[in-house]
């Protein structure tokens, strides 16, 4: 028997319906410096296919579940072969019912990994550091000067 997910705006979703969920290593900037943790996030088809290619990335491993196996009623549930350290991203309810409805649009997507399985075998790489809480701060030296003329019709 397949329930409704009890999210706003999920009426097209069950919950048995197809998703990914990775393990990503991020950064965390403190007074401190640099530190690492574990997120778990929702990962949208068109990522998947793009990870699964080959391009590195910050996921160590994924796993095929269903949308209802990792979101109950009030809580969030942590895959199987996933760390007991790792937290779920911001708005991770939003990202994982719009993550779902990208597998039910594209169904050869869900071939990359079959439900019920992990996949670990990608190419992993944390050179290019994901900092969760980084901040830009754009000052006026940062303009690019421009022709006085570049805004007018000559």
């Amino acid at each position: 028997m397949t329930t409704t997910v009890s999210y706003p705006y999920t009426a097209d979703l069950v919950s048995d319906d197809y998703l990914v969920v990775g393990l990503a290593t991020c950064f965390i900037k403190d007074d401190d410096g640099v530190h690492e943790v574990h997120v778990v996030e929702p990962i949208p088809s068109a990522a998947l296919e793009a990870i699964v290619k080959g391009i590195p990335t910050s996921y160590q491993l994924a796993a095929a579940t269903t949308i209802g196996t990792v979101i109950s009623e009030d809580a969030f549930h942590v895959p199987e072969h996933f760390p007991t350290d790792a937290q779920f991203c911001d708005d991770f309810a939003f990202r994982a019912t719009s993550s779902a409805r990208t597998y039910k649009a594209k169904n050869s997507a869900q071939s990359h990994i079959p439900a019920g399985t992990t996949r670990t075998d990608f190419n992993f790489s944390i050179d290019r550091k994901r900092v969760l809480n980084s901040q830009r701060i754009v000052k006026t030296e940062d303009n690019v000067k421009q022709h006085k003329y570049t805004h007018e019709v000559l």
